[in-house]
C-alpha cells in the first residue's frame, strides 16, 4: 500500500482493524513508507538508541520547496469524480491533502528515531499565494507534535516559490545531534554531531557513501519475506504514522490542540463509501457556489476541517 493509507478517524479505524485481520491470515503487507528500510536511517537509529546524542530533547522537520498540489478549473471531459481522482493531492478525501502526502516520510522517520508516537499536536497553517486555485491546500503548515514525555518534534510545511527551501530532519539530544535525513529522501546522509551546530568540525559518525535505495529495499524485504514466509506486516504501523499526520492537518485546520484519541476517535470523515464508488458515480465533495471547494476554517469550524 502506498502512503498516507487513511485521511481521518473512521478510515484509520477500518484500516486498524484490516491490519489485524490481515496479521492473523499471516498475509505480507508492505507501505510504501520506504525510509523505515533505509541502512543509514537503520545504523543512525541504532546509534541513538545506545545514547550516542543522549536523551533526545527535541526533533524538527522541514518541507519547504516550491508551489505543488495546484489544482485549475475542471476539464469540462472529465467527471468530477475522476478529476478529484486525478487531482488527488488537491482534496482531502482522496489524499489527507498535500501536506498530509508530502510530510508523510519525514514525520514517521523522526517518530522512529524517537521509538513513540506523538500523543497531541498544535499546529497553524494558512493560504499565501493560492488565489488563483480552486483546491483544498493552503500553504504552509507549521504543527507542534508532543511526545508522552513532553519532548516535541516540530514540523514545518511550506510550498511558495522565492523561499528558503530546505527539505531534512534533525535530532538534538543532551550530549550531542543527529541529521537524520537531508537531500530529501535518498540519500540520507546520516551524521552525528558532538554540538548542536552541524559544523564539520563538530563531525562524529557519518553513514559510509554509497547508500543503498531505500526504494528498492523496500521492495527486497518484502519480496524475501514472501518467498521465506517470514512474518511482514506494515499495514498497522502505516496506518498509525498517518493517523499522526491526521492529527497535526487537524490541529492546524480547526485551531484546536488535537490528542491521539481524539484524532482516532472523531466521527468525521471526509468520504464514507468509498468501497461503493463506480466510474459515474458522484464525486464525495462537491464545488462551492464561488466554483471553488470548501477550505478550512480555524476558529470557525472547530469540530471539522471544512
Amino acid at each position: 500500500m502506498e502512503k498516507p493509507t487513511t485521511v481521518d478517524g473512521p478510515s484509520t479505524r477500518k484500516m486498524l482493524a484490516l491490519a489485524e485481520r490481515s496479521a492473523r491470515k499471516n498475509l505480507k503487507v508492505g507501505v510504501g513508507l520506504m525510509c523505515r528500510h533505509c541502512d543509514a536511517r537503520k545504523a543512525l537509529l541504532e546509534r541513538l538508541g545506545n545514547g550516542q546524542i543522549g536523551e533526545i530533547t527535541c526533533m524538527k522537520t522541514y518541507r519547504l520547496v516550491g508551489p505543488a498540489g495546484f489544482t485549475g478549473p475542471k476539464p469540462p471531459v472529465l467527471s468530477e469524480l475522476l478529476y478529484q481522482i486525478q487531482k488527488y493531492l488537491s482534496f482531502f478525501w482522496a489524499s489527507g491533502g498535500l501536506v498530509h502526502d508530502y510530510m508523510s516520510h519525514n514525520i514517521d522517520e523522526c517518530c522512529w528515531m524517537k521509538g513513540s508516537w506523538p500523543v497531541r499536536a498544535m499546529g497553524l497553517a494558512g493560504p499565501y499565494n493560492r488565489s488563483d486555485d480552486v483546491d483544498q491546500n493552503l500553504d504552509h503548515y507549521s504543527v507542534e507534535y508532543t511526545f508522552a514525555d513532553g519532548t516535541n518534534l516540530f514540523m514545518n510545511a511550506r510550498n511558495i516559490s522565492g523561499c528558503h527551501g530546505e527539505f531534512a530532519s534533525y535530532a538534538h539530544g543532551t550530549k550531542g545531534s543527529a541529521v537524520i535525513s537531508t537531500n530529501m529522501h535518498t540519500p540520507a546522509k546520516c551524521r552525528i554531531y558532538k554540538g548542536h551546530n552541524f559544523v564539520k568540525s563538530d563531525l562524529v559518525w557519518a553513514f559510509p557513501h554509497p547508500e543503498p535505495n531505500p526504494y528498492q529495499l523496500e521492495w527486497d524485504h518484502l519480496i524475501d519475506s514472501i518467498r521465506q514466509d517470514r512474518p511482514f506486516n506494515e499495514a498497522k504501523r502505516g496506518a498509525e504514522a498517518s493517523l499522526v499526520q491526521i492529527m497535526g492537518r487537524m490541529a492546524s485546520h480547526t485551531g484546536q490542540v488535537v490528542t491521539w484519541d481524539q484524532a482516532l476517535n472523531h466521527d468525521h470523515e471526509f468520504a464514507s463509501g468509498l468501497d461503493t464508488l463506480i466510474m459515474n458515480s458522484p464525486a464525495p465533495l462537491h464545488v462551492g457556489k464561488d466554483d471553488r471547494y470548501p477550505l478550512p476554517q480555524p476558529g470557525i469550524l472547530n469540530n471539522r476541517e471544512f
